[in-house]
């Protein structure tokens, strides 16, 4: 029974977890937005990118962009090459691990049905017990 004002000390846990995340993320993404602000800064002068590897004078697409946007196409580009490869490699492990679940599952159904067949019925628990027989000694 909870009584009212009291606050189970896995609750406070959670929050302080919580409030942990929140310092520890602050801690990181603030210093980490201003080196990304700093750096778009440092580097505003616009290249020319061109995917014509047969004509370096006149290309046949050729696009003009800020460095930095450059480099940052490029880094989410290799993030996301990263992530779909591992996501790949993982495949087998996955295909494990839904392959498992799904045993438990069956043995988890298994192991009910056998307490359904043998538990003592409802009605025998709720009775009061029979007296015992007495055993008559055997006659001479």
């Amino acid at each position: 029974m909870v009584t009212a004002g009291f606050v189970p000390a896995i609750d406070i846990f959670e929050q302080i977890s919580q409030m942990l995340r929140r310092i520890v993320s602050i801690l990181i993404v603030l210093p980490l937005a201003i080196v990304i602000v700093a750096f778009a800064v440092a580097n505003r002068r616009a290249v020319t990118v061109s995917f014509d590897p047969f004509s370096a004078t006149s290309p046949a697409y050729a696009a003009t962009v800020p460095l930095f946007v450059m480099i940052f196409a490029l880094l989410i580009l290799g993030v996301v090459v990263g992530g779909v490869a591992a996501w790949i490699r993982q495949a087998k492990w996955r295909r494990t691990a839904r392959r498992l679940d799904g045993e438990v599952r069956a043995l988890h159904q298994e192991m009910d049905a056998i307490h359904r067949r043998f538990a003592p019925e409802a009605s025998a628990t709720t009775a009061e017990p029979a007296p015992r027989a007495a055993i008559s000694p055997p006659i001479p």
